[in-house]
């Protein structure tokens, strides 16, 4: 799948949002009415909700909308309605049509790599305390998955819906078989490892280039671990030789160490959690705890442990990063957008979706971590020990409007990259040239966004 070009959205979307404010809806609701018990009654109405689709689990997300429309529509009399976006590219643009025109959805499950984005724009709803209040109060959720809620706790658009470390799944019978005693805790050691794992149709790692939201990430883990944190104040710093170096590693598994199934160049996610469930990788890389569903019912049942991914970056023997950054904080973040006539409905929803009970059960079925402490506090499976700590040494993406265009910069020159991996070889001018472009376009982004 091909990308455009995102230069400039979110300065469009911020420019846009600026010249809508005006006539915006405010933080007001209207259509709606609350009832003697505090319920909001929105009979005859209808909440419009974006969410983006959960490609291992189609129908199982068709079945959970249909049973929490139900749930709503029991509680207010509203009807809800669900949309969906497929990639982190058509993510950005669903926003910038909405602000643009100033109507679409009532809320957004968004990534919270893209909430700094949509913050930017001034187009979603600024928490107040009486709004938190509507949502069951900022106590009802894990702290930590409020770390990029907002700039700061006084500024905050993003409520948490669930967190999602990223760690790696590893076979213990293909590292046992390999003399492998424990999981990697370096790149360089983990090519090394993956080298003695790959033999007569099983690989080292299982990994999907094409995935429309994984690849970057890569990018941006080994960076920071090198210490460049690719945002620095008002710089942007792809053009370092850091990131250069990630991709290289990052491609070179396939094209130099031949580590991952050739075919994983056409690969998403969803397709290299299915090679190593068939048991045929010995590491599963960048995954959550989404993955346990499918892993529970695969070949690999009792036989595969989470783990955090390395955090040495490659060549180095530590890391240069201030935090172990083992992840990106990671999960979705659910916003308001001001705009919305329904915002107590809106905010209805949330609350029920964010219960304790509802959380529990979307961590049931999809695997993601609850938001909601106390659902979070009751999990008591060992396998999610490695994602708490994964959590716990998360570090956040930089909190700027422009991220949104740096993050699909460092996805498209993997996008770029495509055919040059399905012939093997990935040419290092020609790399330098799309990292080039990414950086001068990411910079001119970031320019427009620091001046506001």
């Amino acid at each position: 799948m091909r990308f455009r070009s995102s230069t400039g959205v979110a300065a469009i979307v911020t420019a846009a949002a600026l010249a809508l404010t005006g006539c915006a809806a405010g933080s007001e609701s209207s259509g709606t009415s609350t009832n003697a018990d505090g319920k909001v009654d929105g009979t005859g109405k209808t909440l419009n909700v974006l969410v983006g689709v959960l490609p291992q689990y189609p129908e199982q997300q068709k079945q959970w909308q249909s049973e929490i429309a139900e749930k709503f529509k029991a509680e207010t009399g509203a009807e809800v309605k669900f949309e969906t976006f497929a990639s982190a590219n058509d993510e950005l643009t669903r926003i910038q049509t909405s602000v643009v025109s100033g109507q679409g959805p009532d809320v957004y499950g968004l990534g919270t790599t893209f909430t700094p984005t949509a913050y930017a724009t001034n187009a979603f709803v600024k928490l107040s305390d009486e709004d938190w209040d509507k949502v069951g109060g900022k106590d009802r959720f894990n702290q930590a998955t409020l770390g990029i809620s907002g700039p700061d706790e006084e500024n905050q658009v993003g409520i948490p819906f669930v967190s999602r470390p990223f760690v790696m799944a590893y076979n213990k019978d293909l590292l046992a078989a390999a003399g492998i005693e424990k999981p990697a805790t370096s790149w360089d050691e983990l090519a090394e490892q993956a080298k003695k794992m790959t033999k007569d149709g099983t690989y080292g790692i299982a990994t999907g280039y094409k995935d429309n939201f994984d690849p970057w990430k890569f990018i941006w883990a080994m960076s920071v671990q090198a210490g460049n944190p690719l945002v620095d104040g008002d710089t942007f710093k792809m053009d370092d030789p850091a990131v250069k170096k990630a991709y290289e590693t990052y491609f070179g598994w396939l094209t130099e160490d031949k580590v991952v199934d050739p075919a994983s160049v056409g690969w998403s996610n969803s397709n290299a959690v299915a090679a190593f469930a068939s048991g045929k990788a010995g590491y599963l890389m960048m995954t959550t705890s989404s993955s346990i569903p499918t892993l529970e019912k695969s070949e690999v049942a009792g036989k595969y442990e989470y783990a955090l991914m390395p955090t040495v970056a490659p060549g180095e023997t530590e890391s240069k990063s201030e935090d172990d950054a083992a992840s990106i904080l990671s999960g979705d973040n659910l916003v308001v957008a001001d705009y919305s006539k329904q915002k107590d409905l809106a905010f209805a929803y949330i609350k029920l979706v964010t219960s304790k009970e509802e959380q529990l059960n979307y961590q049931k079925i999809f695997g993601d971590l609850p938001a909601n402490a106390e659902a979070l506090a009751s999990l008591s499976d060992p396998k999610l020990k490695p994602l708490a700590e994964a959590a716990e040494k998360s570090q956040a993406t930089p909190f700027t409007g422009a991220w949104g265009d740096m993050q699909l910069g460092l996805l498209n020159v993997t996008v770029q990259s495509i055919p040059d991996l399905a012939a093997g070889k990935v040419d290092s001018s020609a790399l330098e040239a799309r990292i080039k472009e990414a950086q001068e376009k990411g910079q001119a982004s970031l320019d427009r966004a620091s001046k506001g």
